[in-house]
C-alpha cells in the first residue's frame, strides 16, 4: 500500500471512530508503527489530524462540538459497561450529582428500580428519563440551557451547586490529559463542571479510555 493509500484509510477511520491508534493501525494496515507515526505526523502537517498521546484525532472531531444525539450513539457499548461499573458504587437512599454528559445518562438508565435516591442535575436528558420514576426524588438545577448538550450552566447554575452536597457525584468530560486534567469544549459547561469537580461527595469522572489526550477548555 502506497503512502498516499494508507494516509486516505487513517482518515477514514479517524472521521468514523472519532481517533485512531497507532498500534491498531500499524496491524490493520500491515506496517510499522514508526511507518504509522510518520504518517500521522505528514496529515497533521496537512491539518488533517492532530496528534495525541498513542495515536491522532481529526480536526473535525476538534473544531466543531458534536450534539447531544451525535454523541448518545457513539461507543454505546464502551459508555453501558462504565455506567453499569458506576451504578454499583451508590449505596441505597445515596444522594447523587450526575453531571450532564452521555455517559452519565447511561448511568441514569441504569439506575436500580429498588433504590430510593435523590438525583440532583443540571442535565435535561437526565432530569427527562428520571421524572417518572417513583423512587427517585429528583431535583434539576437551574441556569441557560445549552443548545447542544441540553446542560443547564451559568450563575445560577454555579450558584446552586455551592448549595449541594451529594453522597455521590459523577461527571462528564470531552477529554482529559495529564498537563489539563479534564476538559471539554464549551467555557460556561467548564465553569459548571469545574464547580460540580470542586464541591464535597468525591466527585468521579466518567469517561471512555478513548477521551485521552483530548484537551479543551
Amino acid at each position: 500500500m502506497y503512502a498516499a493509500e494508507r494516509h486516505e484509510a487513517i482518515l477514514v477511520r479517524a472521521r468514523s471512530q472519532g481517533r485512531v491508534e497507532v498500534g491498531a493501525l500499524a496491524e490493520e494496515l500491515g506496517v510499522t508503527v514508526e511507518t504509522v507515526r510518520r504518517d500521522l505526523t505528514a496529515l497533521e502537517r496537512l491539518g488533517a489530524v492532530r496528534r495525541v498521546h498513542g495515536g491522532a484525532l481529526p480536526v473535525e472531531r476538534l473544531t466543531l462540538e458534536p450534539t447531544l444525539a451525535t454523541r448518545e450513539a457513539q461507543q454505546s457499548e464502551q459508555k453501558k459497561r462504565i455506567a453499569e461499573r458506576a451504578v454499583q458504587e451508590i449505596p441505597h437512599g445515596a444522594s447523587v450529582l450526575l453531571d450532564s454528559g452521555t455517559t452519565t445518562v447511561a448511568v441514569a438508565s441504569l439506575l436500580p428500580p429498588d433504590k430510593e435516591l435523590t438525583v440532583v442535575t443540571n442535565s435535561i436528558a437526565i432530569a427527562a428519563s428520571l421524572a417518572d420514576r417513583s423512587g427517585i426524588e429528583l431535583m434539576m438545577l437551574g441556569g441557560r440551557i445549552r443548545y447542544r448538550t441540553g446542560a443547564a450552566v451559568g450563575t445560577w447554575t454555579t450558584n446552586a451547586l455551592r448549595e449541594v452536597y451529594t453522597d455521590v457525584a459523577f461527571l462528564g468530560t470531552n477529554g482529559f490529559s495529564v498537563d489539563r486534567g479534564f476538559t471539554t469544549p464549551d467555557q460556561a459547561e467548564a465553569v459548571a463542571k469545574r464547580a460540580n469537580q470542586g464541591r464535597p461527595g468525591a466527585p468521579a469522572p466518567v469517561c471512555q479510555h478513548r477521551r485521552g489526550g483530548d484537551a479543551h477548555h
